[in-house]
């Protein structure tokens, strides 16, 4: 099937509309994406189908959560290549986008993709989640948080919930191990302020994988104890 089917018709199967102007968006990132990654280690998907379904298709797929609309702000945290949040933005061109990532040249290749893309109203940060995390500028000013693959969930959700303004919910895409996790992640997800309200179990297109999506409500503040400093939320996760 060609690259433009399997897009069109995925997105369909998982709900979003697109046009023919977004197709071309995430074909052309697909071609950015490949050619930086002759220089860089970004992804070790190299097969343009499998870009396709394993990163586009898998970014798209966050559309199943019926709360995330497309005027809010959302925060992409550890984003790496781009993932999820340049899919979302090209799907929902009205978000405001943040791409936070700790490699700066993972920072300058995003970069290139938004600007080639004609994306606008994109933030880039290159840092660390622990330390932005506690920046007034940044702490609790967001409608969704997304995050795919990052860490555990009881590391990922001192991450991403300090940025997520109450009311606003962390979108999170885990595999297979998620059971096991959300058992040892329950006291950090109540400590930092959050809920669990949905999980999504998604087959993507064209494909048998698998995986959910956890919908994380942020239902009061987090306590400024958190995130704490850079390496202990690895190092000392909230059991």
């Amino acid at each position: 099937m060609e690259l433009k089917k399997l897009l069109q018709e995925g997105s369909i199967e998982l709900g979003a509309q697109i046009e023919e102007k977004q197709i071309h968006q995430l074909l052309k990132y697909k071609d950015i994406l490949l050619e930086w990654n002759q220089k860089m280690n970004l992804t070790a998907i190299e097969e343009e189908k499998e870009v396709i379904i394993k990163h586009f298709l898998d970014s798209i797929s966050c559309v199943k959560i019926e709360q995330l609309r497309n005027n809010g702000k959302l925060i992409d945290v550890g984003t790496g290549a781009g993932f999820p949040g340049i899919p979302l933005k090209v799907i929902f061109p009205q978000l405001k986008l943040t791409l936070l990532d700790s490699l700066n040249k993972r920072i300058n290749f995003l970069k290139e993709v938004c600007l080639q893309l004609q994306l606008e109203e994109v933030e880039f940060i290159h840092g660390r989640a622990e330390d932005y995390g506690q920046e007034k500028r940044y702490r609790e000013t967001y409608d969704y948080a997304v995050a795919r693959a990052v860490a555990p969930l009881n590391i990922l959700v001192e991450y991403c919930l300090p940025f997520v303004k109450v009311g606003g919910y962390f979108i999170c895409q885990k595999g297979k191990a998620l059971q096991e996790e959300l058992l040892e992640a329950e006291k950090a997800i109540k400590v930092l302020g959050g809920k669990i309200v949905d999980k999504e179990d998604i087959t993507l297109p064209f494909s048998d994988i698998t995986h959910s999506i956890l919908l994380i409500e942020k239902t009061k503040q987090t306590s400024t104890k958190y995130p704490r400093k850079a390496g202990l939320p690895t190092k000392n996760p909230i059991k």
